[in-house]
C-alpha cells in the first residue's frame, strides 16, 4: 500500500507504488510495474485502432467538472459521431449514471483506494463495450493532479481540465501533469465575473513556462460558451481516423 496516496496494491499490473526498505529494489518494483502497464497500454491502442475509436483521457483534480463538459459535449456533438464513456471513480456509480441518461453507454471503474486508472482497468472495463459502435471514447480519470499522468492507457489524447475555481498557478504547481497533457481546458468560465483571484492570461502562461506548445481553451459546460473550439478538435479527429480507415 502507498501510505502517500492512498494507493492500494490489487495486482501488480494495476499500481506502480511500491515501496521497500532498499531503494534499489524500489525502482526496479515500479519499473516492472510501470513496463507491464506500458505493455498492456499497447495491447488497448491496438483494440482501439482496429475498431477506428478516437480515445480521450480526461485527467483533473476533484471537481473541476469534467462530468458536466462529458455532459454537454455529448448533448453538442453531431448526431453521427457515437460516443461511450468509462468512468473512474473510487466509489460510487453517480458519474456513470449521469452519462447513461443521455443515451449513451458508460461503464463504470470503481478503483477503492487506487487514486488513478491504469491499462489493466481500461482493458476490463472494454468487455462490457462494443467498440464496432464507438467513434469517440472518453475515460474520465479519477479526479488527481499527480498519478494519473503516470500511467498511459492505451489513449490517442490527453486533456487536462484546469477549473476557474482552483488556483491559475496549478500548472507551476503540477508541471508533470501539464507536461503530460495534449489540451488544457480552463473550465468554469462563467463563474470568473465572481472570482478575482484567477486570471485566465495567467493560467495560460504557467502552462507556456513549461516549454511546450500546449493548446489552451476557456470555456463553460454551463452556459455552452467557448465548446466550439473543444468540439471541432473531436470532429476533427474523428474525420481524420474516419479518413485513414478507408479503402485507398
Amino acid at each position: 500500500m502507498c501510505d502517500t496516496c492512498g494507493c492500494a496494491a490489487t495486482g501488480a499490473a494495476h499500481h506502480s507504488h511500491g515501496h521497500s526498505h532498499e531503494d534499489g529494489r524500489t525502482i526496479r518494483v515500479v519499473a516492472d510495474l510501470l513496463h507491464e502497464n506500458d505493455r498492456n497500454a499497447a495491447h488497448n491502442r491496438a483494440h482501439f485502432d482496429a475498431a477506428g475509436v478516437v480515445v480521450v483521457n480526461l485527467m483533473s483534480s476533484p471537481g473541476s467538472g469534467k462530468t458536466s463538459l462529458l455532459e454537454a459535449t455529448i448533448q453538442a456533438l453531431p448526431p453521427d459521431v457515437r460516443v461511450a464513456v468509462i468512468e473512474g471513480d473510487l466509489e460510487t456509480e453517480n458519474d456513470a449514471a449521469r452519462i447513461r441518461r443521455h443515451g449513451v453507454p458508460a461503464v463504470q471503474i470503481t478503483t477503492g483506494t487506487a487514486c488513478h486508472l491504469d491499462a489493466a482497468m481500461v482493458h476490463d472495463a472494454l468487455h462490457e463495450l462494443d467498440l464496432s459502435g464507438v467513434d469517440l471514447l472518453f475515460i474520465e480519470n479519477v479526479g488527481n493532479l499527480v498519478c494519473p499522468a503516470a500511467f498511459d492507457l492505451g489513449q490517442h489524447r490527453n486533456v487536462l481540465l484546469l477549473s476557474v475555481t482552483e488556483g491559475d498557478d496549478k500548472p507551476a504547481k503540477y508541471p508533470v501533469m501539464f507536461r503530460a497533457a495534449d489540451q488544457v481546458l480552463i473550465t468554469k468560465t462563467d463563474l470568473l465575473p465572481y472570482l478575482g483571484d484567477f486570471d485566465p492570461a495567467r493560467a495560460r502562461g504557467a502552462v507556456a513556462a513549461l516549454g511546450r506548445a500546449t493548446p489552451v481553451l476557456e470555456l463553460s459546460a454551463k452556459t455552452g460558451q467557448g465548446l466550439e473550439g473543444w468540439l471541432a478538435s473531436l470532429t476533427e479527429a474523428v474525420a481524420a481516423r474516419r479518413a485513414a480507415a478507408r479503402p485507398r
